[in-house]
């Protein structure tokens, strides 16, 4: 007798190992991710999350501290104000002062801008949107990028002179040549400047097209440095703007109209234009209607005739009944003086009164019985002419003529 071998049961149950081996991958992801957002953090956070562009307390790349300090150290007093009303308030009280404007978010509206030129008499506003070049030197247009390799002052503007050089690359100003009243330095193509000055009878505006010059990870190359504390430095005081959301009016939400795209209206109007068009081209006749004879004139006999054939070859009696009533039923409530409206309860008690029959049997002939063969069928219908005939006659006023209704069988049925 041969021995049988019989396997061992494999569990289904997974095992630490197995299930470690499978998870290794999600374990992995995970803390690749984790590690990312920790970096990531990292250098969001070393790049310049330290207060706004051209800060004066922001020591980031994009900050604007490391001037700040240097004036101090040279005895300037630096305001940092974050409001056009303190922005005056510091002015005013200094008497003689530097009024630096950087409003990268363009908070400040057309009035607020004039208002600000004639805060102090030396102003130096930082990359100027078009409202502050509206506002500040109308004759001003914008230049696009630099795209020399360096640029020299070429001017005869003290602060620039000093300067000699500033860090190429940057936003620059458009000035048509010849503009009386601004002086432009550090040029570029077609009439273009990083520098704009313009001088007033008391008042003077430097428009500095680029950040890069007072930024802190710039400030001290090229000759960024000297143009920005000869800017900035000309006076005891220097008021330090950058707006904020509280420049911003408080005002209602706009309107409907001022959130609309200006090109709405007139497409709406071209819209109307063109619909109003398709209406008169497509809904015009062209020309009166016609009577169209038919090729075929079929009487209404030899179509009563067809239909009572139809019901005959498939036994519909109760249908052609149905529709000899109806005929019947109509006609003599016109004979009775009835409303066309006037209910079938109504017709039967009329007619039941006008022949002196019994309101059952009326009943039974317009409504009631229901033919089982031909034979039947015929045998109401005549039933139904002889009510018509009779409704007729009993309705007919005295003296009259004979009955309209009151004409010979043909033997046929009749509508």
């Amino acid at each position: 007798m041969s021995a049988v071998a019989t396997a061992s049961p494999v569990s289904s149950t997974p095992t630490i190992r197995l299930a470690l081996r499978r998870s290794v991958f999600w374990v992995v992801a995970g803390v690749g991710a984790l590690l990312v957002a920790v970096i990531a953090f990292i250098l969001t956070g070393a790049g310049g999350a330290a207060g706004p562009r051209l800060g004066a307390d922001n020591p980031a790349p994009t900050g604007g501290m490391a001037v700040v300090e240097v004036l101090r150290q040279q005895g300037v007093t630096v305001v940092p104000v974050n409001t056009l009303d303190e922005a005056g308030d510091a002015t005013a009280a200094a008497g003689n002062a530097t009024l630096f404007l950087s409003d990268e978010s363009g908070y400040l509206s057309t009035d607020q801008l004039d208002r600000l030129g004639d805060l102090a008499g030396r102003t130096v506003v930082v990359d100027p949107d078009f409202r502050a070049l509206q506002a500040l030197a109308p004759e001003v247009g914008f230049g696009g990028v630099s795209g020399a390799d360096s640029l020299d002052a070429e001017c005869p503007v003290p602060a620039a002179e000093r300067a000699e050089t500033i860090s190429p690359g940057g936003k620059t100003l458009g000035l048509p040549a010849g503009t009386a009243g601004y002086t432009g330095c550090f040029p570029g193509e077609n009439d273009t400047f990083s520098v704009i000055e313009r001088v007033t009878d008391d008042r003077t505006v430097t428009l500095v097209a680029d950040t890069a010059v007072f930024a802190n990870d710039e400030i001290a190359t090229y000759g960024n440095a000297a143009l920005a504390l000869n800017l900035l430095g000309a006076t005891d005081t220097l008021v330090w703007y950058l707006p904020t959301l509280a420049d911003v009016p408080v005002t209602g939400p706009p309107s409907l109209g001022a959130l609309t795209p200006g090109w709405v209206t007139p497409m709406l109007l071209l819209l109307v234009g063109v619909a109003v068009t398709a209406m008169v081209w497509r809904g015009r006749r062209f020309g009166p209607l016609v009577a169209e004879n038919l090729p075929v004139v079929v009487r209404a006999s030899e179509t009563m005739e067809g239909r009572a054939r139809l019901y005959a070859r498939g036994s519909a009696r109760l249908r052609a009944v149905d529709a000899i009533r109806i005929g019947a039923v109509a006609r003599m409530a016109q004979a009775a003086g009835l409303p066309r409206t006037a209910p079938l309860d109504q017709v039967i008690r009329t007619v039941a009164a006008l022949t002196a029959r019994p309101p059952e049997r009326v009943h039974a002939v317009l409504v009631g019985e229901v033919p089982g063969s031909d034979a039947a069928m015929m045998a109401l219908s005549d039933a139904i002419d002889e009510l018509e005939r009779a409704t007729a006659l009993a309705a007919r006023p005295p003296g009259a003529g004979p009955s309209p209704t009151a004409r010979p069988s043909t033997g046929r049925m009749e509508p």
